[in-house]
């Protein structure tokens, strides 16, 4: 049971089932969130807490953004929902008008879903039936990646390549294989962003295609910088490697920008910051600030041309969900936009960038410190693990973290950190100290 403040009355914790939670553990030491705005959360008890990682890798402009409040607002007194089948409404065209100004050249055709777990299942969807439409229906093969994180849905963890998000789920979809990782810590270990070593590794595409060939092959999906198995960065040239490699075999290159849209590296997409345009684009979480669950796919002219045939009177692409281009989550949509341009937020990660690469970097040499990693405004700190007890070190930092007012993200060992692109260096100073103090006194 805990104490609602303001009804003094009690909850009980049973009946929430909570998702990616040891949920004995909280339900026995409960972190409860009360309120948020800017850089920071508020407990139930009036505690601050800073926010090291945007909410959950989506709260670029900082929480409570008053343009996205009143969006929303107005928005729910306007119009709150609009069939989205053989129907349309303003804000959903304008929005999607909006992001084609700001996605890289020849990507002018949006999506809408209502999470990145749908913008995979989308995504892969799509590539599948994209070469059935144009008469080459034995392009079904999806290619992930290990160490890949996609999100939940079957589609996306068969895609996906974390051992616990896929161990208990059965055989998951039938053809799919995946390449190997980019993590190469014997020649990559404290870096400064992007890695020097290991663009051969997009040539492991080629292993598959000699085993499967490429005319079985629909899509190879990766994420640009990888999220959830610990902040892994693409090394050098490899990006571009592989988008060599799709072209030659005229496979579908699907970039998952889940996390890395809408400024997290500095550029509006990892797409724009690499200069690597993919045939599709997955992105949910700071598509609405994470106001609203949202997410959208992004392709390229041709592959929506491709679907374009037949009666006009017959739906040419059999796939949506009841709340694709929710009325609140466009108006979401397009205040923060209007606050991320308006705030030069897409861009302003490089600014910042430097400063939370030196901050990250004094950290080598502490206690259990194996690695860093950094690129844009994310950060990981790689902890070796306790004997026999994966994942249990990179955990109690974090709950001592929280004890101290700052809010960090674990992964295995490693700490993840994506703060709000509105982030300040006393902000970084607070957030990386705090962890260099406890790191300090770590067991």
């Amino acid at each position: 049971m805990t104490t609602n403040p303001k009804t003094d009355s009690k909850t009980s914790l049973d009946a929430y089932w909570m998702p990616f939670t040891a949920n004995r553990q909280f339900k026995q030491a409960p972190r409860m969130l009360a309120r948020a705005e800017g850089m920071y959360f508020w407990t139930p008890e009036g505690r601050k807490v800073l926010d090291g990682i945007a909410g959950l890798w989506c709260v670029n402009a900082g929480h409570a953004s008053p343009k996205i409040v009143q969006a929303i607002q107005a928005q729910a007194a306007e119009m709150d929902f609009a069939p989205p089948f053989n129907m349309g409404h303003p804000k959903a065209f304008e929005l999607a008008e909006r992001l084609v100004e700001i996605l890289p050249a020849g990507v002018n055709k949006v999506f809408y879903t209502n999470s990145g777990s749908e913008s995979v299942e989308t995504a892969l969807k799509m590539a599948i039936a994209y070469h059935r439409a144009r008469g080459d229906g034995a392009r079904t093969r999806l290619i992930g990646r290990e160490r890949g994180y996609h999100g939940v849905n079957f589609g996306g963890i068969s895609v996906g390549g974390i051992v616990a998000n896929r161990k208990m789920f059965g055989t998951l979809l039938a053809g799919v294989d995946h390449i190997r990782h980019t993590h190469d810590p014997a020649r990559n270990a404290f870096t400064r962003g992007v890695p020097e070593y290991g663009a051969e590794f997009a040539d492991d595409l080629e292993r598959l295609v000699a085993l499967h060939d490429a005319s079985t092959i629909a899509a190879v999906i990766v994420e640009p910088v990888a999220g959830s198995t610990g902040v892994v960065l693409p090394p050098k040239g490899y990006l571009e490697r592989l988008r060599a490699i799709c072209d030659r075999h005229g496979i579908l290159l699907i970039f998952d920008e889940v996390i890395t849209g809408f400024g997290r590296l500095g550029s509006p997409f990892a797409a724009t910051h690499f200069g690597v345009t993919p045939d599709l684009m997955t992105v949910a979480k700071g598509l609405t600030n994470g106001a609203v669950p949202m997410g959208a796919v992004f392709a390229k002219q041709h592959i929506h041309d491709t679907f374009m045939n037949g009666p006009e009177h017959l739906i040419e692409f059999f796939h949506g969900y009841t709340y694709s281009a929710h009325p609140l989550a466009c108006a979401a949509a397009l205040g923060a936009l209007d606050t991320y341009v308006e705030s030069g937020l897409l861009t302003r990660g490089a600014q910042m960038a430097p400063y939370l690469e030196d901050a990250l970097h004094a950290l080598k040499g502490l206690p259990h410190v194996i690695d860093i990693r950094n690129i844009g405004l994310v950060g990981g700190i790689e902890l070796a693990p306790i004997d026999g007890q994966p994942g249990k070190r990179a955990f109690d930092v974090f709950l001592k973290c929280w004890e101290r007012g700052v809010l960090i993200r674990t992964t295995g060992d490693t700490i993840a950190l994506s703060p709000p692109l509105i982030i300040e260096k006393s902000h970084i100073d607070e957030i990386v100290g705090t962890i260099a103090d406890v790191l300090r006194q770590a067991a």
